[in-house]
């Protein structure tokens, strides 16, 4: 759990950096190091969350085309509990950087961690 209050520690701090991050359609702000500030394409966006498995260890996503707009093939992405960011609305949401097969930053529903 120390590398996600990190990450929301982090976040919190650069919350005021939004010329470095892009917004969700329900308005909350990805933190700048998830996005690198690709405000035109966007490396983060929501998901669906058919598209996310839990399992013993942490999530299993797979993201086909349609599925977030970074991605042209199937890809398979596995984030461990203790590196999932709680999301600022009810939804799943992922970054992905540099590659749509790199997954940079994972948000989970609180309900859902």
């Amino acid at each position: 759990m120390t590398s996600v209050a990190g990450v929301i520690a982090t976040a919190a701090a650069l919350q005021n950096v939004s010329a470095f991050a892009h917004s969700t359609d329900s308005g909350w702000t990805y933190p700048p190091a998830c996005c690198h500030g690709d405000l035109v394409a966007g490396e983060c966006g929501r998901i669906p969350s058919i598209t996310v498995t839990p399992q013993a260890d942490g999530y299993v996503i797979i993201l086909r085309p349609g599925d977030h707009r970074k991605v042209t093939h199937q890809n398979r992405y596995f984030v461990p509990y203790d590196s999932v960011i709680p999301s600022g609305d009810d939804n799943f949401h992922i970054c992905l950087h540099p590659t749509q097969e790199h997954e940079n930053c994972f948000f989970a529903p609180s309900e859902a961690m």
